[in-house]
């Protein structure tokens, strides 16, 4: 006869392993300026598991915040977002993404200016390209110029270490920054013809 304790606990842990089978990990990467700001952005929305800083939109192998930052590159500061397509849509991140940006700013966001702040949606497949399409072409009727480039993914490269959860090891300097840059106050600008 098996031990009332031992059968509870292999009921336990068979009970973890088919909850866990449920959740079902997806990656989505989004450019919007700072990727400071869009990793903290990200990490509040339920259904997202975790956010990297980092680059994409280059073929240059192993790029450094120095010479992505300095323009020399082809890079945009970007956000890798890993999520659970159970609980959240990859239409709805996308959604989400484009109402945290200035998507009628070309080449840049905020304070920040050039290429490597320009905004993009950086798509792992044909489904993903189609659905940030989607939702770029419903925005068409309300804004006349959309900037916001949809493009395959080149490579994702994490940002250094440092720069990961920014805003968490940092919250006085990052605070300030995002405040001074004046990202809240023009999102709230671009999207306050909506009422969500």
């Amino acid at each position: 006869m098996i031990n009332p304790f031992i059968r509870s606990g292999v009921v336990c842990i068979l009970f973890l392993i088919s909850i866990s089978g449920f959740a079902k990990t997806e990656q989505a990467i989004f450019a919007g300026g700072c990727f400071w700001c869009m990793e903290a952005d990200f990490d509040h929305l339920p259904g997202v598991i975790s956010t990297t800083s980092g680059y994409d939109g280059d073929t240059i192998k192993n790029p450094t915040y120095e010479q992505v930052s300095a323009g020399g590159t082809n890079y945009a500061e970007s956000v890798l977002v890993e999520f659970d397509s159970n609980k959240i849509s990859y239409k709805q991140l996308v959604d989400y993404f484009f109402r945290h940006i200035d998507p009628t700013t070309k080449d840049g966001q905020f304070c920040d200016q050039g290429r490597q702040y320009r905004s993009a949606v950086f798509y792992l497949n044909n489904e993903q390209k189609n659905t940030a399409e989607t939702v770029k072409e419903s925005l068409k009727h309300t804004f006349s110029e959309l900037y916001t480039e949809i493009v395959p993914t080149t490579h994702f490269y994490p940002a250094e270490e440092y720069h990961q959860n920014y805003y968490q090891k940092n919250p006085i300097r990052y605070k300030y920054y995002r405040y001074r840059c004046g990202r809240d106050a023009r999102v709230e600008e671009v999207w306050s013809h909506e009422t969500h």
